[in-house]
């Protein structure tokens, strides 16, 4: 059975939600209060996202009506103090933030969204700058304009929608079921370890460089404890740094030679950041939980470690298990956007396409036809050190190849899913910097236009973001991922983000599924042709 590490335990009392409670925590080991709420408490609704990085705002509570980082804050600060989560709220606010953040599309998987929830309720009784008030929070789905809309007072209500075609539309685009509902921004999402049982076993990845006792499973190496935070300590978990080593595109020396009015493009490894890390647990001889409940990480946990590792781990403990990665491992197991190098020529109706990938992405899908236009595309697998990738992530292979069609013929262009979904994308630069996003989608049935155009603009942000800011540094030489830190991958703030409007247009097929691909291949081709068609992604700022 798993060992157990000697600790001082330390009686704190605190007030959580109005009541008083009284805690053994683990002073000596940091414990911090988002540990002892969620493992001790089982308070779920603040979220770990990159704990304890304190960057991702998941955690978001209020201490003495104050909005405080709960990942980053010592349960010892909290003794004898007010602690308020969303479940001590007033239920007026707790009811008119769910049917904002629901009746805008503010909330897609719902992860950040109580942490959202809290810094505004604690921020409430005074004059703000939202934009400045969000940045202490990332959202991964929405590109911020919703989450905007859903803080302005008496927005649309949600209950005037059928919430169940919500969802189903949801699912289409999230790479795995979601639910629309008023309980997801108030916590309620039910992520896979929400609904683990507290008392299981917890499993984490070993780190690199680790000597503690692991058990083997699904490829990796486990270290296994009665609780989270003895996990994380016996396996001499961490925080993440941000490198000062720059992010480059590893292909760019062996893009093929540039024909006469060609184009040229090399990307970089990019991190999906997807906000919930991997989780997974099971019970002997039984299913793991999905590591997709309520958030498809857009393709990013298709293949995730934690299911197989969770069963067989049960299996071999005879207890259940919960595997649980941190924000670092989420980085360095996790699949990235595949770096490409390629160039692209327009002749006589036929746009050339000659490029090369990281090996294990598999061949991007071909983009038969542009605009009428025929696309023959060549592409050749090649070595290269780094961490794993993945066509699974969002319009991997359709996007890459869009830009250089639309950067071939100089303009842009329609772009079409395998699904039959089209989208295209005007893009405003000013200054060298993007102004304005203009889409157009056709996805059939929309079955719910509020969560079509959510994910739409949401598509449209990290489309904005892969071409301008996202990057990921690593070791040309080892293939180690250097930036692990949530705040280095480079995500579009919400004050770097320009307005999107998205008009649905008729379509009268049934609803097509990750139609929203073609949103972020139309934008990230307008985008790259607006800012003059730079060779490197993320382009350079002037």
């Amino acid at each position: 059975m798993p060992s157990t590490v000697a600790r001082m335990s330390t009686v704190l009392a605190f007030v959580l939600n109005g009541t008083p409670v009284v805690v053994d925590a683990d002073v000596e080991h940091g414990e911090s209060l988002l540990n002892v709420l969620r493992e001790r408490l089982g308070v779920l609704s603040p979220k770990d996202g990159c704990a304890p990085q304190g960057q991702c705002g998941c955690c978001t509570v209020l201490v003495d009506g104050a909005p405080r980082v709960a990942c980053v804050t010592p349960i010892a600060r909290v003794a004898e103090r007010a602690v308020t989560t969303i479940e001590g709220l007033d239920a007026v606010v707790r009811a008119s933030a769910a049917n904002s953040f629901v009746a805008t599309g503010g909330s897609q998987c719902g992860f950040c969204t109580p942490g959202i929830v809290m810094r505004f309720a604690g921020e409430r009784a005074r004059e703000r700058d939202v934009d400045r008030s969000l940045a202490a929070h990332l959202c991964r789905c929405t590109g911020w304009l919703t989450v905007r809309d859903a803080l302005v007072p008496d927005v649309a209500r949600a209950d005037t929608r059928d919430l169940e075609a919500a969802g189903r539309r949801a699912t289409l685009e999230a790479g795995g079921p979601q639910r629309v509902d008023l309980a997801v921004p108030l916590g309620g999402g039910s992520f896979a370890d929400d609904t683990a049982p507290r008392d299981a076993l917890v499993a984490v990845p070993r780190p690199p460089g680790s000597n503690a006792e692991a058990v083997g499973a699904a490829g990796l190496d486990w270290v296994v404890a009665e609780s989270l935070l003895e996990a994380r300590v016996r396996a001499g978990k961490v925080q993440g740094r941000r490198t000062t080593v720059d992010a480059t595109a590893p292909l760019l020396d062996r893009m093929p030679p540039c024909p006469a009015g060609g184009v040229r493009l090399a990307t970089q490894w990019v991190e999906p950041a997807y906000l919930e890390p991997d989780a997974s647990w099971c019970e002997p001889g039984g299913e793991p939980a999905s590591a997709l409940a309520n958030a498809g990480a857009f393709g990013g946990k298709t293949h995730s470690a934690a299911l197989p590792a969770a069963r067989e781990l049960a299996d071999h403990f005879g207890r259940a298990v919960r595997v649980v990665y941190a924000r670092e491992d989420v980085v360095r197991l996790g699949p990235k956007r595949p770096p490409i190098a390629a160039v692209a020529v327009a002749r006589d109706g036929v746009v050339e396409i000659d490029g090369v990938l990281v090996r294990g992405a598999g061949i991007p899908r071909i983009w038969p036809t542009a605009d009428g236009v025929e696309v023959r595309a060549r592409w050749t697998e090649v070595e290269v050190p780094g961490p794993p990738v993945s066509s699974d992530l969002r319009a991997v292979g359709l996007a890459e190849q869009a830009v250089l069609v639309a950067g071939a013929l100089g303009r842009d262009v329609d772009v079409v899913t395998p699904t039959g979904a089209r989208a295209n994308a005007q893009v405003a630069v000013a200054a060298g910097k993007v102004t304005g996003v203009a889409v157009e989608l056709a996805a059939g049935d929309p079955l719910d236009e509020v969560v079509l155009r959510s994910y739409a603009i949401g598509a449209a942000h990290m489309a904005l973001g892969w071409v301008t800011s996202e990057g990921l540094a690593v070791d040309a030489a080892t293939g180690e991922v250097h930036d692990l830190t949530i705040r280095s991958f480079g995500v579009l703030r919400p004050s770097e983000t320009p307005p999107v409007s998205v008009t649905i247009l008729e379509d009268r097929a049934p609803a097509r599924a990750r139609s929203t691909d073609a949103v972020f291949a139309a934008v990230a081709a307008a985008t790259w042709n607006a800012l003059g068609r730079p060779v490197t992604f993320p382009a350079p700022r002037r």
